[in-house]
């Protein structure tokens, strides 16, 4: 892992799909706000959450088009693309909002295009 901007570190962690560095980036209480699910509460919830999304996008790739930056809070505007567990292709755009404690991500939450596919 070669970010060190915390931001850009989070997508670098989801293209990777290193769960061990979102371990380290992930503050214990961080919170998760996904599209069509109730909150995930809780660095271990989140954790197991992308596992399950892993497995739904094996293949998936973010790019980061501009990040929004003040003090510990940002928003990241994205595209990814990729394929789905079904092999179907599948691609999307939104933004992301992040919020650091003391390093930590303690909040996501995500805005994206399209939501019938998820």
């Amino acid at each position: 892992m070669t970010n060190s901007d915390p931001f850009l570190k989070f997508f670098q962690i989801l293209n990777e799909r290193d769960l061990e560095e979102a371990d380290i980036l992930l503050d214990p209480r961080a919170e998760f706000y996904f599209p069509k699910t109730s909150p995930i509460i809780g660095k271990e919830r989140i954790i197991k959450f992308l596992k399950i999304f892993f497995r739904s996008y094996p293949e998936l790739i973010f790019t980061v088009i501009r990040v929004i930056h003040k003090g510990d809070h940002a928003a990241v505007h994205w595209t990814d693309r990729g394929v789905n567990r079904k092999k179907e292709p599948y691609e999307n755009e939104g933004v992301t909002l992040l919020e650091l404690k003391e390093g930590k991500i303690v909040m996501i939450s995500d805005f994206f295009k399209n939501t019938e596919k998820w």
